[in-house]
């Protein structure tokens, strides 16, 4: 898939720079509003100085403590620290002895003098540190609020490669980039340093002299490397690389910490744009595939459908021509026959997708499929030495016939075309083993042979329509339905089917189908027997 065009100028989620309103942490005060602090102190020396005869030095020491906290919380740090001081200096001169002058005649007062400058000091530092931190967490909830608005925007569009194309945009726009492309697998990348980070899964950072440095890591971020021209970043979801990031700028890519978490953030938005281009380009595929296969099923219906007239036709004829003595007609009978098999085949596959089996299920011994199955295949066997075993038991471990609740005529195909497999594909001479036997709740039948068995990888395809084994013979017969039909009938019955390799050469296929018990047939306890042969 081509990297998407850009997108339509009337689709521009882009935001402005403000998307990083920083606050002033340190805001200068006005000059009226020092002038209010000052005066403030003087009229509150002015109070305590009336009334000095009742105060002493604890009592003034709080008071102005009390003030410092006030222009603190009310201004900045450098406020704080002011009035600290100018309340240090107006207790030194209006309330210790000797008084108007900055001299202490008591060292115990400078106790008390330079106490309460550290108590005003420490206070004041602890107060703007909490405001400071309380303005950095305002500013990061607008900042997750913002990128919560963004994500939804460049994510909710109408086409996956729209959403890209939007995080593109407001990278360029809010980092001031002169490029950024998102490269999707399959784009034709136009920088080396993206086909090294797409292959290699790290960072790669491109400098002004044309030198390349790979990062230790793919994490969203740009290093503290200088002279930074480009940064090509690969985009993974669940540890899977779904593209590459390229942003460059003329400048120098140097962002300050709130474009850096911006950068983060728009990166992991990248990645998850290019897994729904991904995810939208399978879901593409899957329909059309989908759709395929509808079409197959209804092209093969109506040909099979088609087909069995002129069928009918050329076997009447060729009944004719042999009652004339003509030899070749047993030849046009015998490929007619062959051909009327492929359709009927093709006929039941259309049904087994369509859902339209019918299934007749009753308790049946296992005997009797064997029997019937023996029978039928005969003709195909062509005297080929079959060996058959049949384990008796029940429920509760006694020695009785094994019984399963199946449909016979459905059940007798899959057997029978277990067994003509088995002698298509095995060596001349060589026995086939049939055995049936009870396991808990399933009977199973297996069909073991001394072929060439299936390769692991191709294991689960043999039972995919029209498969034909590697190296098979064209003339072997059929058409590759047998076992995905069977396989098909196995599950519609509640059974089941599949191939194993047989030890020392050979397969071994394990047909299974739902047990059953003759009614009145002891159990084990708390197996109810009603429903056994419902």
């Amino acid at each position: 898939m081509p990297t998407p065009q850009r997108m339509p100028a009337q689709r521009n989620p882009a935001i402005p720079y403000s998307l990083f309103p920083i606050p002033s942490l340190f805001p200068i005060p006005s000059p009226l509003s020092w002038l209010a602090w000052i005066t403030a102190t003087a009229a509150l020396t002015a109070a305590m100085w009336s009334v000095r005869v009742h105060l002493d030095e604890a009592h003034v020491a709080l008071t102005y403590l009390l003030l410092v906290l006030v222009g603190s919380v009310r201004g900045s740090r450098a406020r704080g620290v002011a009035l600290a001081f100018l309340s240090f200096l107006c207790f030194n001169f209006f309330f210790l002895p000797p008084h108007y002058t900055l001299l202490v005649r008591d060292a115990r007062d400078w106790m008390v003098l330079f106490t309460f400058l550290a108590v005003a000091g420490v206070a004041t530092h602890l107060i703007h540190r909490a405001r400071t931190e309380a303005e950095e967490a305002r500013r990061r909830a607008a900042e997750v609020n913002r990128l919560a608005s963004l994500g939804a925007e460049t994510l909710s569009v109408g086409r996956a490669e729209e959403a890209l194309h939007a995080v593109e945009h407001v990278l360029r726009a809010t980092l001031r980039l002169d490029a950024c492309r998102i490269y999707l697998p399959d784009a034709e990348p136009d920088a080396e340093a993206v086909v090294i980070a797409a292959e290699q899964g790290v960072g790669v950072v491109e400098r002004v002299d044309g030198t390349r440095r790979l990062l230790p890591d793919a994490e969203p971020r740009i290093p503290h490397v200088p002279e930074i021209a480009a940064l090509s970043l690969p985009l993974r979801v669940r540890e899977r690389t779904v593209g590459v990031l390229r942003i460059a700028r003329a400048d120098g890519l140097e962002l300050d910490a709130g474009e850096q978490r911006f950068f983060t953030a728009l990166s992991y938005y990248a990645a998850l744009g290019a897994e729904r281009v991904r995810l939208a380009a399978e879901a593409e595929r899957a329909e059309a595939l989908r759709e395929a296969d509808r079409l197959k099923d209804a092209v093969i219906a109506s040909v099979s459908h088609d087909l069995r007239t002129p069928l009918t036709t050329i076997k009447a004829l060729a009944h004719d021509i042999a009652a004339e003595g003509d030899g070749r007609a047993a030849d046009i009978e015998d490929e007619a026959d062959r051909l009327n098999r492929f359709v009927a085949d093709l006929l039941d596959l259309s049904r087994l997708n369509a859902d339209a089996v019918e299934l007749r299920p009753e308790v049946t011994p296992a005997e009797d499929l064997i029997g019937a199955a023996l029978q039928r295949a005969s003709g195909t066997l062509q005297g080929r030495d079959v060996r058959v075993s049949v384990d008796g038991g029940s429920a509760d471990g006694g020695d009785t016939m094994p019984l399963g609740r199946f449909d016979f005529v459905h059940s007798l195909r899959v057997l029978v075309n277990l067994l003509e497999n088995a002698h298509k594909y095995s060596p001349p001479g060589t026995p086939i083993e049939l055995s049936a036997s009870r396991d808990g709740d399933r009977l199973v039948f297996r069909v073991a042979d001394r072929g060439p068995g299936i390769p692991p990888a191709e294991a689960e395809h043999a039972f995919a329509p029209f498969y034909r084994a590697r190296g098979a013979q064209p003339d072997v017969g059929g058409a590759g339905l047998g076992l995905s039909i069977a396989r098909r009938l196995a599950e519609a019955q509640g059974g089941s089917l599949h191939y194993a390799p047989r030890p020392d050469g050979g397969s071994v296929f394990t047909f299974s189908l739902p047990a059953a018990d003759l009614p009145g047939e002891p159990v084990e306890p708390g197996v109810s027997q009603e429903g056994t042969n419902a």
